[in-house]
């Protein structure tokens, strides 16, 4: 663990628009798409690959009124931003409002600190106060540090909700009992 990685950090709502959040889910989106090339094909994504999807990973939908963006940033230099999570409400198949976990990352020198986990229970307070009865997500295979954190958090796999590329294994986390039929 870096000292960058100790914080202190200060959790935020923040607009995904801005210069710095696009810059942050640009390093999402590179990592999780190196990841994928190295496993399928022993390479890094190439620039074209990283152009031509980057804008096919819709965000603008992590904004009021449709969803919410939060990242993780210094408390020292608020223009460093450690890391980051999205969230989008949606409606189940039967009508409930539920919540879909989207993006969230932490930047490598900034992971083993537990900041995944502080980003993970910050949306799920977000998804509370919105009155959704699950938070849900999708996810691939090969992203086992994700998966690993989810299921310490509670998450359990689902069937499939989305029929997405990527998308290889599903998890959702009843957060209003109540609200399940």
């Amino acid at each position: 663990m870096t000292g960058a990685a100790a914080g202190p950090w200060v959790i935020e709502l923040a607009d995904v628009g801005t210069v710095a959040c696009e810059a942050m889910l640009r390093d999402y989106y590179v990592e999780v798409s190196d990841r994928w090339h190295r496993l399928r094909h022993g390479r890094d994504s190439t620039p074209e690959e990283i152009e031509t999807g980057l804008p096919r990973m819709r965000s603008d939908d992590l904004a009021p009124p449709t969803g919410a963006f939060v990242v993780a940033r210094s408390a020292v230099d608020a223009s460093v931003l450690a890391g980051c999570v999205g969230l989008r409400r949606l409606r189940d198949d039967e009508g409930r409002r539920v919540a879909e976990l989207r993006r969230l990352y932490v930047r490598p020198e900034n992971r083993g600190a537990g900041l995944g986990s502080a980003l993970l229970l910050c949306a799920e307070e977000i998804a509370r106060v919105w009155g959704v009865s699950a938070l849900r997500l999708d996810t691939r295979l090969d992203l086992v540090e994700a998966r690993a954190l989810y299921r310490r958090h509670g998450y359990v796999e689902v069937p499939a909700f989305t029929d997405g590329p990527y998308a290889e294994v599903w998890y959702a986390k009843v957060l209003r009992a109540d609200d399940i039929r």
